[in-house]
């Protein structure tokens, strides 16, 4: 901004200290209506503006819209936003609900229509003060209807961590701080496992009364929605920390961290098949949505596990030497191709499961007749837990496999159609193959709050024995997850998956993997085949120590 202006605090009330330069209610409002009457005459509108608004418009409307929300003042601050019915209630909310008394905004440079600024702040609450200070940035736009220029109205303008349906408020502490620690004590913080913001956060929520603390006072985003935890900003009086203990596993979690870091959008989840205890929960980026529990996208074929299953249980196939046929494509309503139209002929089951032969999975649909659309689903939920209700102590999204007809039929059975997974789902797919049953993943006790885990039944013998030779075969030999698989030693399992996306160039690569007794799922966006990206991240995480 060209005239240097800062909007200050002057004896705890807000005012604007500019160089010659002056603002008040009435200035930010002179020149803005397009047309009224004076003294019964009615006065000519100006024409419409069109085009983005220019640089002068730019820094004055920033410049006005900065001073109205320091001087308190949130309904003029609100007017002078496209969008005033949304916008009020944040900035009025500012010094009322957040309780800030004193702030200095100093706008930078515009760049174009966006003009970055820093708050330097006092929140002060029961006599408690304390220093914030953070950066946000504004864009200037031309109102549709009025052609004026105005700040485009987003919740991240007051603080950027805000979002539709948040606000900032603060109180006494919904919950107590936590001290949460991993399987051995070691402590785990958002600073050194970044992932694990939004984890640790519902953790407080729902178990800091239980671990022995006491809340303190804080700034918050308190969100509209119950089920989110309150996100903390600022400490002003620290309550007393309680212990959790976890099932995470902070030298998993190190790696898991690192292993998804080296991708734009990426997930992974590690899962002990002897028990089901979550050892790792890691996102890239690490503070947006948690993906690895709670996303919902095709998982590819990874999905060939259950469908083996459900050829197994179906009789459709008896073991990894059936007999099995891979043609290039095959026809059920449209098209199916394997990878680069690639064809095995008449094989086995075992081969045809290593090298991820789509039309293998696919011509299982003819033989079960009308009851092809619900027999992935059934042979989901019987015997991998997959659409029941999970209480592993945080908020999970756990898969779906819908009941469908024709097409999307044959592509839920290598992944695609209605299917929706995540990289915690999948994991506990590989999982149940490694243990032999379906154990419920949780991340804290279920006897901390007495939670019913989902069950599931066991995998019969025979089963269990053919997919673990299954997997067996694609993570080493000629199958798709050797390569990614080679660094991995002792007795292992794994399985590829790509999942097209619409609209999307490459596919969203997947991988899933046991050795030992830990078992692993990842998934990258855009990241191709999945023993490409997403393996390299599972190997990673089944090698950390």
């Amino acid at each position: 901004m060209r005239s240097g202006a800062k909007v200050a605090v002057v004896g705890g009330v807000f005012a604007v200290v500019a160089t010659g330069v002056g603002y008040g209610g009435w200035n930010l409002y002179n020149g803005l209506t397009g047309s009224g009457t004076d003294d019964g005459v009615t006065t000519r509108s100006a024409p419409k503006e069109t085009g983005p608004p220019g640089a002068d418009e730019v820094e004055k409307t920033a410049k006005d819209f900065l001073a109205a929300w320091a001087a308190g003042d949130g309904p003029t601050a609100a007017q002078l936003t496209n969008n005033a019915a949304e916008a009020e209630p944040l900035l009025t909310g500012y010094s009322e609900d957040a309780h800030v008394t004193g702030a200095v905004i100093e706008p930078g440079a515009a760049v174009g229509t966006k003009v970055p600024f820093t708050v330097n702040a006092t929140v002060n609450f029961q006599g408690v003060s304390r220093s914030w200070s953070y950066s946000s940035e504004l864009t200037v736009v031309r109102g549709l209807t009025t052609g004026r220029p105005l700040v485009d109205w987003q919740p991240s303008v007051v603080h950027p961590e805000l979002t539709k349906g948040t606000s900032l408020v603060t109180e006494g502490a919904s919950a107590p701080p936590i001290k949460a620690v991993d399987k051995d004590g070691v402590e785990l913080t958002k600073e050194k496992y970044p992932s694990l913001g939004t984890v640790l956060d519902q953790l407080r929520k729902k178990y800091g009364a239980k671990a022995g603390g006491t809340a303190g006072v804080e700034l918050v985003i308190t969100s509209e929605d119950p089920n989110v935890p309150d996100s903390t900003l600022l400490t002003l009086t620290k309550g007393k920390e309680g212990t959790l203990r976890t099932y995470l596993d902070a030298g998993v979690q190190a790696a898991a961290e690192k292993a998804v870091k080296a991708y734009g959008r990426a997930s992974v989840v590690a899962v002990e098949p002897s028990t089901g205890r979550i050892r790792a929960v890691a996102n890239s980026p690490a503070d947006g949505f948690d993906t690895a529990l709670g996303g919902a996208q095709a998982p590819g074929s990874t999905m060939k596990i259950v469908t083996a299953a459900m050829m197994l249980d179906k009789g459709l196939v008896n073991g990894p030497d059936s007999s099995v046929e891979c043609p290039a494509t095959v026809t059920w309503e449209r098209e199916f191709h394997n990878l680069n139209d690639f064809s095995l002929g008449t094989t086995t089951l075992q081969r045809a499961f290593a090298r991820s032969c789509n039309t293998t999975f696919i011509k299982p649909v003819k033989p079960l007749g009308q009851g092809a659309g619900s027999a992935l689903g059934e042979t989901a939920l019987k015997y991998f837990g997959i659409g029941a209700e999970w209480q592993t102590g945080v908020r999970t999204w756990d898969g779906a496999v819908p009941e469908s007809a024709g097409a999307e039929t044959a592509a839920s059975y290598i992944g695609q159609g209605k299917i929706q997974m995540n990289a915690l789902n999948v994991a506990s797919i590989a999982a149940t193959v490694k243990g032999g049953a379906f154990r419920q993943p949780v991340i804290v006790p279920l006897a901390l709050d007495g939670r019913e885990p989902a069950t599931a039944q066991p995998l019969p013998a025979g089963m269990a024995q053919t997919l673990r030779q299954l997997m067996s075969a694609a993570a080493t030999g000629e199958g798709t997850a050797a390569p990614a698989m080679a660094s991995v030693s002792g007795s292992k399992g794994a399985k590829t998956g790509s999942a097209e996306v619409d609209g999307q160039g490459d596919s969203n690569a997947w991988f899933t993997g046991y050795a030992g007794n830990r078992a692993a799922a990842a998934v990258v966006d855009s990241g191709g085949h999945g023993g490409d990206a997403a393996g390299r991240v599972v190997a990673q995480v089944l090698n950390a120590r």
